[in-house]
């Protein structure tokens, strides 16, 4: 009888894995953004420019969305100045948010921010693609749509 009840445990165990993993798994892919294409860049003026790509194909064609760049890393918010910056507040559409409609993927440019304080190119780079310190999120007033830590570093110095 036992023995019965571990192997409905071990198959509901592993079906809620199998959904989070197929069903809602999807919801935060990391193929919405494509990461490989998303970087922060250090420019020549100690400006940290973020930029990525967003697979339009996955979202629905008459969705809008914005994009939200969050700063998990208490030494890199202070640098900046900011916690978050949301693409899509006031750059296109009326100042609210971006359209699907186009191309199959879009790139996005955010403005480079001036670094209030200075930080080693070395440290950025570690706080960046080791330490989790940023994160792009696409969402509307609705729902996430996707969301991914940041883990590319590029620098022009």
């Amino acid at each position: 009888m036992r023995s019965k009840s571990r192997i409905v445990k071990v198959f509901v165990l592993g079906f809620l894995c199998f959904f989070f993993l197929s069903g809602c798994g999807m919801l935060f892919s990391n193929e919405l953004i494509v990461n490989r294409y998303a970087d922060a860049l250090l420019t020549k003026n100690n400006e940290l420019q973020f930029r990525f790509r967003i697979n339009n194909e996955i979202l629905d064609g008459d969705q809008l969305y914005k994009v939200k760049v969050s700063i998990h890393d208490d030494r890199l918010a202070a640098a900046i100045g900011k916690r978050e910056i949301v693409y899509g507040e006031d750059q296109v559409l009326n100042g609210e948010y971006l359209e699907v409609k186009g191309k199959s993927e879009k790139y996005i440019f955010m403005d480079p921010i001036p670094l209030k304080e200075d930080l080693h190119i070395d440290e950025l780079k570690s706080m960046i693609e080791q330490d989790q310190a940023v994160s792009i999120e696409v969402f509307n007033n609705e729902e996430v749509f996707g969301r991914v830590f940041l883990t590319n570093f590029s620098s022009e110095l």
